[in-house]
């Protein structure tokens, strides 16, 4: 008896859908936190070792796709720029400014994708809208590639995606840059993390209500039309 090694058949789970956004993204951000605040690693270090992850799918991408995986490159990118900054000591208010660093080369990061005519950020947004469904899956390809009547439309808006998370990004720096030399140090600790939740929460709200949000209005239309021409084209066959 053969072994069933898969189930082609088998719905894309949401795990699935996000699995090279946790590998790229989460796995480098939460080792560096994990090696530096609960292993004691010195920031030198920690930046080092959670950059093994990107650097590694950074050159697996190039050499067996033939192409740069993105997230995992920007990500390499933001470690290298940290990495140089850490050399930067002895004054805490730049410690702390170095690490809008991160924000500005990521939000930088997303504009340029975008110019380039491969918005970064719709990896992250199209699990959401897709949801692992095949119809959707269909609509959302018949969108991106043109053949659908409202896919100029649903371009833009995915562009406008990606727009609205680098400019918040940029603004979150700006802020965390003039806090680190207007507030004390003692504050500016923990204001900055309540900066960037702050950011995030803005970019979800804005990009949502302006990009995703009618985005999935279109694909929802678009998934109902496909479904409605299969019964169709059966019938004509």
């Amino acid at each position: 008896m053969t072994k069933n090694t898969g189930n082609p058949g088998r719905k894309p789970s949401m795990l699935d859908s996000f699995k090279p956004l946790l590998i790229d993204v989460a796995v480098p951000l939460g080792s560096y936190y994990l090696l530096k605040e609960a292993l004691g690693m010195s920031t030198f270090a920690a930046l080092a070792w959670s950059s093994v992850v990107p650097a590694v799918r950074t050159v697996w991408g190039l050499v067996r796709e033939r192409r740069a995986n993105a997230l995992a490159a920007l990500i390499l990118v933001v470690n290298v720029v940290s990495l140089v900054l850490s050399f930067v000591s002895g004054d805490p208010r730049l410690m702390l400014a170095k690490d809008s660093g991160v924000s500005s080369t990521i939000a930088l990061g997303i504009l340029l994708s975008v110019r380039l005519g491969k918005p970064m950020m719709t990896e992250g947004m199209k699990p959401f809208l897709v949801k692992g469904d095949a119809a959707r899956e269909a609509a959302w390809q018949r969108l991106m590639s043109g053949e659908a009547a409202g896919s100029a439309a649903f371009r833009r808006r995915e562009r406008l995606f990606s727009v609205v998370w680098g400019l918040v990004l940029l603004a979150e720096c700006v802020v965390r840059v003039v806090g680190a030399y207007t507030v004390p140090v003692d504050t500016m600790v923990w204001l900055g993390s309540v900066v960037l939740v702050a950011a995030m929460v803005i970019g979800f709200g804005v990009g949502g209500a302006l990009a995703a949000g009618p985005m999935e209005e279109m694909l929802t239309a678009e998934a109902a039309a496909g479904r409605a021409e299969q019964p169709a084209v059966g019938a004509a066959a």
